[in-house]
């Protein structure tokens, strides 16, 4: 991944000397970042996103990241090498986050509700990151510290004074409550409407302290301005990769409908639930020739049996590529109920020129216009009815999936991006010594 940035200049008055611009008078940084692991290899939409803000900026910035080694050793080996042949230097903890199911992670659910801090925040927050941070901090000049994930800021503002930035890759509380919203048992209900309001409280001081949000959407940002006060927000959207994410021809099977999403996150799996419950059995009853493909990384034991138990339905998991699935399916169906942010998925299949039926929740957070873009639904009924409509129509569709192509490419390239959080860490780093 390569990204080209163009000199900027800003017009001085006739007769005066232009005055070079942040870009011109740019200096190498020292970046350090602290997330959750190495992301490594870009099999999710947060390490997708981090690697194509990060690696541009390795070829002009010094950058160390620091992080929890994942379960894989295999894996965390690999991204170490990966990102040191990337001039991104590695510092892993020898610490692992604890696993996400099992009788000690119900143990840990319940001891968290004697903390004021969201589950999410306490298991990540360690002695071992702490020290691994201020270690960092007292051995190497560090310009600026980049806070990956919203719940590190807890190990990080109680570490360091060098001015720090966070990536709030979601508005954490948001997706909290829209679980609250959706969920029908009683005690888990009662247990996120918790979790949700310990993020609410989490997120208020996190961005009042942090020297600067950074939000992947307007919607995001105004929410973090409009609910918790945040005064220094500022956007650096999801992107794509236009070249590698592009059509090249192929047939699409018109009947064929795809879900696309890493199938470990709980949003994603609400939605595939939706679909195999509700949308797709119903879409069978008007056209029994409709295949659904449910594709993306770590499927659980329960999904890959729901799965096997739909009519018409296969499940692709962990494929080392998804462009063959992008161009070849009809359409995409994104029946998110929960989520923040902006869908990166949703982006990559534009960019292919994949038709899109989505909720509005899906589509959230993207500079999208219904009707010419894509198709928006608003309930599963509506979801139903749009499917069918389309496979049996599919031009029209497939003209807003064109449509969309052209706005990715224009708005959502990663180089673009890489530049915007790079004017945002000059201006940052620029406050703890002199810019020249």
């Amino acid at each position: 991944m390569t990204s080209h940035i163009e000199t900027a200049h800003v017009a001085g008055c006739v007769g005066s000397r232009p005055r070079p611009s942040l870009r011109d008078r740019r200096r190498t940084l020292c970046v350090a970042v602290v997330d959750e692991e190495l992301p490594y290899p870009a099999n999710s939409g947060k390490r997708i996103r981090t690697l194509n803000l990060l690696l541009p900026l390795a070829k002009r910035h010094q950058i160390t990241y620091l992080a929890h080694q994942s379960p894989d050793a295999d894996e965390t080996a690999q991204a170490a090498t990966f990102l040191q042949d990337q001039g991104i230097k590695p510092v892993l903890l020898d610490r692992r986050v604890p696993g996400k199911s099992g009788a000690a992670f119900f143990a840990r659910l319940l001891v968290n509700l004697l903390s004021p801090l969201p589950y999410s925040v306490q298991v990540h927050n360690s002695t071992r990151l702490r020290l691994a941070i201020r270690r960092h901090a007292a051995a190497e000049p560090v310009d600026l510290w980049h806070c990956e994930w919203t719940p590190y800021a807890q190990s990080l503002c109680s570490a360091v004074r060098t001015p720090w930035i966070v990536m709030a890759h979601n508005v954490e509380s948001l997706i909290w409550e829209r679980y609250w919203q959706t969920e029908t048992n009683p005690w888990r209900r009662w247990y996120i409407r918790r979790q949700w309001h310990k993020f609410e409280r989490f997120e208020r001081r996190v961005f009042a302290l942090a020297d600067q949000v950074i939000a992947v959407s307007q919607q995001d940002a105004a929410l973090a301005r409009d609910r918790f006060g945040a005064e220094r927000v500022a956007v650096v959207d999801n992107g794509v990769d236009t070249a590698y994410f592009c059509p090249d021809g192929s047939a699409r099977e018109r009947r064929s409908v795809l879900f696309l999403g890493s199938l470990d996150w709980r949003p994603n799996q609400d939605a595939v639930q939706v679909l195999l419950d509700r949308i797709f059995p119903a879409v069978l009853q008007h056209e029994p020739l409709a295949r659904l493909v449910v594709a993306g990384r770590k499927p659980p034991p329960w999904l890959v049996e729901k799965v096997r138990a739909c009519p018409n339905a296969v499940l692709d998991a962990d494929l080392p590529d998804v462009r063959p699935l992008l161009r070849r399916c009809g359409l995409m169906a994104v029946p998110l109920r929960v989520g923040g942010g902006s869908r990166l998925k949703i982006l990559e299949a534009l960019a292919t020129e994949c038709p899109v039926v989505s909720t509005r929740i899906g589509a959230e957070g993207l500079a999208l216009v219904r009707d010419k873009h894509y198709i928006q639904v608003e309930s599963a009924e509506q979801m139903v009815s749009d499917l069918v409509a389309s496979i049996r129509n599919p031009q029209p569709i497939r003209d807003m999936a064109a449509c969309g192509r052209r706005l990715v490419v224009e708005r959502y390239a990663w180089p673009r991006l890489a530049d915007k959080l790079e004017e945002i860490w000059l201006k940052q780093g620029a406050s703890n010594g002199d810019q020249e």
